[in-house]
């Protein structure tokens, strides 16, 4: 099972990035796929997750209303369109794929919100 990530950089505060995981090695309507991200000195958060086979989706409070997840089937690929970004949202953002039977994680990939 791989998940890649990608998608971070550097942006200022204000402006918008887009994070995609393309999930290989699954099947990927059994999986719900999210990101988590975890800055320097704080605790790992859930940002944001779609299910995969119903498209039910879950934000954290800190990020609803500014960034929005979609799933996309055909290609196995989940993006995060992060919108408004603050200083605070600086962070490696990790994709993550849970099903009742396994948990797998991707490689990071930073995002840097300037203010």
């Amino acid at each position: 099972v791989q998940l890649q990530a990608s998608g971070g950089g550097l942006v200022q505060a204000g402006g918008s990035l887009r994070l995609s995981c393309a999930a290989s090695g699954l099947t990927f309507d059994d999986y719900a796929i999210g990101w988590i991200r975890q800055a320097p000195g704080k605790e790992r958060e859930v940002v944001s997750c779609i299910s995969s086979s119903d498209r039910t989706t879950y934000y954290s409070d800190s990020v609803k209303g500014r960034f929005t997840i979609s799933s996309d089937s055909a290609k196995n690929t989940v993006n995060l369109q992060m919108d408004s970004l603050k200083p605070e949202d600086t962070a490696v953002y990790y994709c993550n794929a849970l099903s009742t039977r396994a948990a797998y994680w991707g490689q990071g990939t930073l995002v840097t919100v300037s203010s």
